[in-house]
């Protein structure tokens, strides 16, 4: 049997962010500076709504912060017309595919502009016009949905593929063996991307599996198993850039372990100091993809100071207006509660939602809670 496993961790970016010709994969200037954009702005608005959770203006949020080049890196390198299956630290691949910044606030208040009319958690966002499967909070459910999606293509003879992203903690979920076994068995068009960030929450790698690594574990279910640098954006891109072009030309799936680190909380309800030390944390920071990915783009010749300076500015503008536009929206109206249930109401269901009606609005014609 062919080794199917690359133990050594791929990268692109050097130390001092300069990259290897023979390696650096082909990523127009143009798009180089809109990802950088992009990793920016998910950096800034995610500080801002861990400071509008703790000021009561949201009331949840999973930041990505340290895992910006991880996600949108590997998004980029496959097609719009492929699905993505997400866990809930990928707010920069949906904005990447169009998303409008207004929306993915709506989706976080969960106001009238919601999609999805305020039934998910915030930071369970999706859209299936963008291919964009919304989480669920269980773990690693997601993983034998991305290769359904992706056996269901392979059947119907369309050159799609599934991405679906994970953390470490997944790994040891069911879905993670049911999903890898059947697509290394009937070689489903999907990329299996770990972000390995060291945590299931507080639990360490280490008390997470005792394999060597999680991309080892690829090689059990009969597939490609590569661990690439996640604070790369480069080596991120070039890695899933190769499993996608693999699973699309009939070549089966691939296991990606993106070696990375969650930098902040693993969510606004957590406190990381509890279970591990300031001198761990201080190590990764040194290794921040969004600084490391400026000195690459400044070796280019495609940065400078004053540039950041001014975007830095202009996004958090950005952010605070459209937040604040989105804070004026109100809730969804209750009568929605019935939508999406059946295409015709049951008579009974029809009652209930007139009596919801009737007392929500009551006799002054407006919600309480919008009083």
């Amino acid at each position: 049997m062919p080794d199917l496993y690359k133990p050594e961790i791929i990268s692109v970016i050097n130390d001092d962010g300069y990259a290897d010709p023979a390696v650096d994969p082909e990523i127009s200037n143009d798009d180089l500076l809109k990802y950088y954009r992009l990793m920016l702005l998910v950096r800034i608005m995610e500080e801002n709504l861990l400071d509008w959770q703790r000021q009561g203006r949201i009331g949840f949020y999973a930041p990505c912060t340290g895992q910006e080049a991880c996600h949108i890196a590997a998004a980029a390198a496959i097609e719009d017309r492929d699905w993505i299956f997400a866990q809930y630290r990928e707010p920069g691949a949906i904005l990447l595919r169009g998303w409008p910044l207004r929306t993915f606030f709506a989706q976080t208040l969960g106001n009238s502009e919601d999609i999805m009319k305020g039934r998910q958690m915030p930071d369970h966002f999706g859209d299936p016009e963008m291919r964009f499967v919304t989480p669920s909070s269980p773990i690693g459910t997601q993983i034998s949905q991305a290769v359904g999606a992706a056996m269901a293509a392979k059947l119907k003879g369309d050159d799609v593929i599934s991405l679906v992203y994970f953390g470490d903690g997944a790994t040891s979920s069911s879905g993670f063996h049911d999903g890898l076994n059947f697509a290394g068995v009937f070689k489903a068009p999907v990329i299996f991307f770990c972000q390995n960030n060291q945590y299931a929450i507080s639990l360490p790698l280490e008390k997470q599996t005792a394999s060597e690594n999680i991309a080892i574990k690829g090689q059990a279910y009969g597939m490609e198993g590569i661990r690439v640098d996640g604070n790369d954006f480069p080596a991120v891109y070039k890695a899933v850039k190769y499993a996608a072009d693999k699973a699309r030309n009939g070549g089966g799936p691939t296991l990606i372990e993106a070696v990375t680190y969650r930098l902040g909380p693993h969510s606004s309800s957590d406190d990381p100091s509890r279970y591990r030390t300031r001198d761990e944390e201080k190590q990764w920071w040194q290794k921040d993809p969004i600084v490391r990915f400026e000195n690459y783009l400044r070796n280019k010749g495609l940065l400078q100071d004053d540039y950041i300076e001014s975007l830095r500015a202009s996004l958090q503008t950005t952010i605070s207006e459209t937040f604040r536009e989105a804070e004026m929206v109100e809730p969804p109206h209750p009568e929605t509660l019935f939508d999406d249930v059946y295409d015709h109401l049951t008579w009974n269901l029809e009652e209930q939602k007139q009596e919801l009606i009737h007392y929500a609005l009551g006799e002054g014609g407006r919600c309480p809670w919008q009083i």
